[in-house]
């Protein structure tokens, strides 16, 4: 039986799902990763996993009401709310169709630059004040974005989870009925139990790398903190080696934010020949070089503090709202 890719626009995905839910067991769903660190994967899941995965999420949520789709529909956040409000025998709302729902008992995912701007709309922070539950995922969360939310009563829960376990699987921390959350030695992030994805279609070498004796071995680090809660330290090439000094780009780009003159930015490591490579920011603002290495230095090593600063009008995106990092590796390198 042929796989199922969704394509289209939310209402046509919308039916290719229902279809898929109610069709033969055996007809995979695949959706692409988003791409933001090179090549999107193709990535095969089973109906049983995404299925474990709406229960899972279902049960720890302790509400089964109607989704708003405010995602792109063929990426797998999108994809789950979609069949979440279908499980629950709900129509989904379009956002871009429907506009939010006037009562309240609705949930909705969204990721941090979403939550953010709408933060910064009446409209959109009166909102999401209705929602039961805002699912936040997609990447690193500010805690400074994360207390905006709580002081605007927003109820925010922290997702952690790719397409390869059928959307977010760890819930601010801890992980769903039935996953499993386990660190390798170098603090490599491993995800294993019955949301896990099949295979990347058409790559079989790449699935067994990352596919190992049962356990999804992802490309995040993390810690579990004294509360036996995981936390995401951001990806293992977050880290950036620099004058053989480990920088963590995800903390640099917090504390960069803070800043009252800067809007958002974001931090990676390109190549340079004298530090092998140079921590380069990306800011949206009207800070220099000196400022956003001395606002750094204030509250972590000055080593950590970026050598290069690249000001942009906005941070580019993916279409899944995750920041572009080719794209803006692409612009250091027409920086330098």
């Amino acid at each position: 039986m042929p796989d199922l890719t969704p394509a289209g626009d939310a209402a046509a995905v919308v039916e290719q799902l229902r279809g898929w839910l109610a069709g033969p067991a055996g007809v995979r769903l695949v959706v692409a990763t988003s791409g933001s660190t090179g090549a999107p994967k193709r990535v095969a899941l089973r109906r049983d996993a995404v299925l474990a995965s709406v229960e899972a999420s279902a049960r720890r949520l302790g509400g089964t009401g109607p989704w708003v789709l405010a995602l792109p529909p063929t990426y797998v956040a999108g994809v789950q709310v979609v069949v979440r409000s279908l499980v629950a025998g709900h129509e989904p709302v379009l956002l871009e169709r429907d506009g939010w729902p006037a009562g309240s008992g609705w949930s909705v995912s969204l990721v941090p630059t979403q939550l953010g701007r709408l933060l910064d709309d009446a409209d959109g922070r009166a909102a999401l004040q209705r929602a039961r539950t805002v699912l936040l995922g997609g990447g690193p969360i500010d805690p400074t974005l994360r207390a905006r939310a709580a002081e605007a009563g927003i109820p925010v829960v922290a997702s952690y989870g790719a397409a390869e376990t059928a959307g977010g699987c760890v819930y601010d921390g801890v992980p769903l009925d039935g996953v499993g959350v386990a660190l390798g030695a170098d603090g490599r992030i491993r995800i294993g139990g019955p949301t896990l994805f099949e295979e990347y279609v058409d790559a079989p070498a790449l699935t067994a790398e990352v596919l190992v004796d049962g356990w999804y071995v992802t490309s995040d680090a993390g810690r579990i903190d004294e509360d036996g809660r995981l936390q995401v330290l951001g990806r293992v090439d977050d880290v950036v080696v620099s004058g053989g000094v480990n920088v963590p780009a995800v903390a640099v780009a917090a504390r960069i934010r803070q800043h009252p003159d800067v809007v958002d930015a974001e931090v990676l490591g390109v190549p340079d020949e004298e530090w092998g490579r140079r921590v380069v920011a990306f800011v949206v603002g009207t800070v220099g070089l000196d400022e956003v290495r001395d606002w750094v230095a204030i509250a972590h090593p000055r080593p950590w503090a970026p050598r290069e600063v690249v000001t942009v009008e906005a941070i580019p995106l993916l279409a899944n709202g995750k920041p572009d990092r080719q794209a803006l590796r692409a612009l250091a390198g027409s920086a330098s």
